[in-house]
């Protein structure tokens, strides 16, 4: 591979030290690396226990984003913080050898709290504070977070007895403090220890890349272990705990399921041949749920009632749905329903030189008139990742592209003025890109490929948020609405329109379905 691959990571020092370990084996094999640090979720709100945010992937959903938009080519992570049902087009492509499995606890003077009743121990993760309450029912536990040297110093300076640790961060930087021992008894989080290595699905080049990298004793023992906690339906908000290993060719498990108080407990263990070790999970998911399992999950369903509602102007894919707290409850509905039109042949009788298409909806709208063979254009212009990578796949290479329809007649007014342009385009579109165009001296032909149609649903008052996808959406759902709600918005374009009507408008930082549902998290999160 000549290019650079830049690596994702979250810009804690662990999370750094991990990307740089990836860094140095990548490097190891020839390839150039760069460093990339995305904030997430989990690092900018600090002041909530995670098990309180509800959020599954809350420290990979920013970086999953920056995959899909182009912006990193790989994503390292804590294999233990990703959700076990990955985003559509990502795929673990690669895990290092295991580190320390183990917690760890951290004393601020000695251990004699331990046999003591009152007493208090610090961690922000409901699986640990589940299973010590279990055996130690009178102690009390303090939610603490922020990275690991930050949650030292939290406990040198504040009146508890100890935190516990991940061992694997506490050795990975070379911090364990003296005081600290493993907690054997305490059953690790499923895939604890492990760095995991994510990629885009259709990167065959990279993915092969990475496939040197694989550790594959321990993808499959994190494998067991996540598929327990899958087929469990937990998430951070569930106190599940799995450890496998392999010993003398086969692999033993060890998993847990308790209520948040830790009052209930239950226990599993197993251990089949390899080959055999992938019934285990199963197994044990359904010996687990037998016994008391399903009571305790309901129950922390229940716990897990939605608390806020938001309405989207577009229907979205169960992936995407889960993208967003789960206290978050979303309805959706098409907004917009679209209807292709039959183009005339003469319009692609001969080479066109300059085409503009600005949405997915324009590229098969194309492809619904004509086949690939048919479509000779010298230039094409577009707006959008996605529309990018779609008219590269269907139809040819894409000259230029730009996140938004302004920034397109910016580049296309000094790049090919005095030219003319195809524009296929909607009935419904903005003025802006055309009448830019005309005024630098650049001819617009204009070819109606699809008709826009607005198709509103009533959303009803519990809803207190909009998801908005363009300036259409808006003004479809102002014909049987009211504004009184959050408008959530996909771009500047879109706010634009939302402003006219709404006194809240929010735009995401991106032009993603992704950063909107990541936009209504933050919002929600930190109110």
């Amino acid at each position: 591979m000549q290019k650079i691959i830049r690596v994702g990571t979250r810009d804690s020092e662990l999370a750094l030290w991990q990307a740089k370990t990836v860094q140095q084996q990548l490097e190891y094999l020839g390839h150039k690396v760069e460093i990339i640090p995305v904030k997430s979720t989990g690092d900018l709100v600090l002041d909530k226990p995670l098990y309180q945010m509800g959020i599954t992937g809350i420290f990979t959903k920013n970086l999953d984003i920056a995959l899909l938009n182009g912006e990193i080519d790989i994503a390292v992570h804590s294999l233990k913080d990703v959700p076990t049902v990955l985003p559509v087009g990502i795929v673990q492509a690669a895990v290092l050898k295991r580190g320390n499995s183990n917690d760890m606890l951290v004393l601020k003077n000695n251990e004699e709290f331990m046999a003591q009743k009152d007493a208090v121990v610090a961690t922000g993760s409901l699986r640990r504070k589940a299973q010590w309450l279990h055996r130690f029912p009178t102690h009390t536990i303090t939610d603490i977070r922020g990275n690991v040297n930050s949650r030292l110093e939290k406990l040198e300076n504040n009146d508890w007895n100890a935190a516990i640790f991940a061992a694997a961060g506490l050795e990975r930087l070379k911090i364990k403090p003296a005081s600290a021992f493993s907690l054997d008894w305490m059953v690790p989080a499923p895939a604890q220890g492990v760095v995991a290595i994510a990629a885009l699905a259709d990167d065959e080049e990279l993915l092969t890349i990475l496939k040197e990298l694989n550790d594959e004793e321990t993808a499959m023992l994190a494998k067991v272990e996540r598929d327990f906690l899958n087929l469990l339906e937990g998430g951070c908000t569930a106190p599940i705990g799995a450890l496998a290993y392999v010993k003398e060719d086969e692999v033993h498990f060890k998993g847990v399921l308790l209520n948040p108080e830790g009052t209930k407990r239950i226990d599993v263990t197993s251990k089949e041949k390899i080959g055999r070790h992938n019934y285990i999970a199963k197994e044990c998911s359904d010996f687990v749920l037998n016994r008391g399992g399903k009571e305790i999950m309901t129950n922390l369903k229940g716990e897990d009632k939605k608390e806020y509602a938001v309405f989207s102007t577009k229907k979205l894919s169960e992936i995407q749905k889960r993208l967003l707290a789960e206290k978050v409850g979303v309805e959706d509905s098409d907004f917009i329903k679209i209807r292709f039109n039959r183009i005339a042949p003469k319009v692609v009788k001969n080479e066109i030189e300059n085409v503009i298409i600005t949405s997915k909806n324009g590229v098969e709208a194309l492809l619904n008139s004509f086949i690939k063979q048919e479509l000779l254009f010298k230039n094409i212009f577009c707006v959008g990742r996605r529309t990018k990578k779609l008219i590269e796949q269907k139809i040819g290479k894409v000259t230029h592209s730009e996140n938004n329809a302004e920034k397109l007649a910016a580049y296309l007014s000094k790049e090919i003025k005095g030219q003319e342009v195809t524009y296929f385009c909607s009935d419904l579109r903005l003025d802006t890109l055309p009448t830019v165009l005309e005024e630098n001296g650049i001819a617009v032909n204009e070819i109606e490929a699809y008709k826009t149609m607005y198709s509103p649903v009533n959303v009803r008052e519990q809803f207190s948020g909009v998801l908005f996808y363009s300036p259409s959406t808006v003004e479809s759902y102002m014909q049987d609405n009211t504004a009184d709600k959050i408008a959530f918005c996909i771009g500047e374009s879109t706010a634009r329109e939302a402003r006219k009507h709404f006194k809240n408008v929010q735009v995401a930082k991106l032009p993603t379905v992704e950063s909107v549902l990541e936009l209504v998290n933050l919002h929600y999160v930190k109110e």
